[in-house]
C-alpha cells in the first residue's frame, strides 16, 4: 500500500487529490507501479528460484526485458492510447495558467530506475534468503554429523563398563542394562529435537553416574549433585554427557588417589556444571580416540549457544576440571 501510494505521495498536486487521481499522469503512473509491485513477487517467488538460481540466465533475461518493456509501453497504451504526450486539450480545460504544450515523452525513460531498484531487490532479498537457508542446512547437517560421532563414542565406553560387571558376575550387570537400554531409548528417541526438556536431560546424565557407580563398587569417591528447578526449561541434547564421560574415562584408578566432583546448578536462566578429577593412569579398553567427545562438544556449543555459554577447561598436571555455564532456553 505504500509503495502504490508514491504517485500521490511525490505528485506536486497532492493537495488536489479530486482533480489528481483522474489526470492521465497519475493514472500512468499508478498502473506501472502496479505493475512493478507484481514484478517484485513474479521475480521473488518464480523467475529467481526457477531461472536465476538454475543458471539459465539467458532466459531470465529476456524475461526481464520483456516485462520492462511491459512496464514501459502498457500504461500508456492503455491511458493515451498510441500517443507519447498527454492530450492538450486536457491541459487546456486545467487551472495551468497559460498552457504550453506538452514535451514528448519517452516511456522507456520514466521508470527505468525504480524498475531497476525493484530487480535489484528482489535479488537482494532472495540471495539473502537462501544464503540463510544453505547456512542453517549446513549448521544441521554438522550438528547431526556431531551427534553420530557423539553417540557411538558414549556406546562403546558404556558397553565397557558393562563388560567389565560381566567379567566380574556382578549381581549389578542385569541393572546396569535396564539403565543401558532407557538411556540409548532417550538417544535415539529424543536426542533428536534441537532442544529438550531439561529434566530428561538430568535424568540421563544421572543414569549414566549411576551406572558408573555399579561398575566401580565404591572403588572411588564419586560425589554428585544436582541443585534448582528443572522445571520448564530446555537444553540441546549431550551437551554435557562428553564431559562426565571425560572424568569417568580418565580420572578412574582403583589403585591410586581417584575423586570425581560433579555438581550442577540450575538457576532462573543458567544452568552451571562444576566438573574436577584426578589425573590417574589408566588403560582405556577399546579404540575410540581421546578427547573425542569434548572437542565435538565445544563444536556443538559454538553452533547452538553462539555468545550464550562459558566454557572453562583447565588441564593441569595432577587434574582436570570443567566450569561450564549454559544460558538456559
Amino acid at each position: 500500500m505504500v509503495f502504490l501510494s508514491l504517485p500521490i505521495l511525490f505528485s506536486p498536486d497532492i493537495f488536489n487529490l479530486g482533480g489528481l487521481l483522474h489526470t492521465p499522469p497519475f493514472l500512468r503512473d499508478f498502473m506501472a507501479y502496479l505493475l512493478l509491485l507484481l514484478f517484485f513477487y513474479l521475480n521473488y517467488y518464480v523467475l529467481i528460484p526457477t531461472l536465476y538460481f538454475k543458471k539459465n540466465y539467458v532466459v531470465f533475461t529476456l524475461l526481464i526485458i520483456i516485462y520492462y518493456l511491459m512496464v514501459a509501453m502498457l500504461p500508456n497504451t492503455l491511458i493515451n492510447g498510441d500517443r507519447f504526450t498527454d492530450s492538450p486539450e486536457f491541459f487546456s480545460n486545467q487551472s495551468f495558467g497559460n498552457f504550453h504544450p506538452p514535451p514528448f515523452r519517452n516511456p522507456f525513460k520514466e521508470h527505468f530506475f525504480e524498475f531497476l531498484a525493484v530487480l535489484s531487490l528482489t535479488l537482494m532479498l532472495k540471495i539473502n534468503s537462501r544464503l540463510k537457508l544453505a547456512e542453517k542446512q549446513k549448521v544441521n547437517a554438522e550438528l547431526s554429523y556431531l551427534k553420530a560421532q557423539i553417540n557411538p563414542h558414549f556406546l562403546f565406553n558404556t558397553l565397557n563398563s558393562i563388560y567389565s560387571l560381566a567379567i566380574e558376575k556382578s549381581d549389578y550387570t542385569a541393572t546396569a542394562v535396564l539403565k543401558l537400554s532407557g538411556m540409548m531409548r532417550y538417544v535415539i528417541t529424543d536426542v533428536n529435537n534441537k532442544f529438550v526438556p531439561l529434566e530428561k536431560e538430568i535424568n540421563y546424565l544421572s543414569d549414566y553416574i549411576e551406572l558408573q557407580k555399579i561398575r566401580l563398587d565404591n572403588a572411588i569417591k564419586v560425589d554428585y549433585f544436582v541443585m534448582g528447578d528443572t522445571a520448564d526449561k530446555e537444553i540441546a541434547p549431550l551437551v554435557l554427557i562428553s564431559f562426565i564421560e571425560n572424568a569417568f574415562k580418565y580420572g578412574v584408578n582403583a589403585e591410586e588417589n581417584s575423586e570425581i566432583k560433579i555438581q550442577i546448578t540450575i538457576t532462573k536462566a543458567y544452568l552451571h556444571l562444576s566438573i574436577f578429577n584426578n589425573k590417574v593412569h589408566v588403560y582405556p579398553i577399546g579404540t575410540s580416540k581421546s578427547g573425542l567427545g569434548i572437542e565435538n562438544t565445544k563444536q556443538r556449543l559454538q553452533l547452538l549457544y553462539p555468545g550464550n555459554h562459558k566454557l572453562i577447561i583447565k588441564d593441569n598436571k595432577d587434574d582436570f576440571s570443567v566450569l561450564l555455564s549454559l544460558y538456559l532456553k
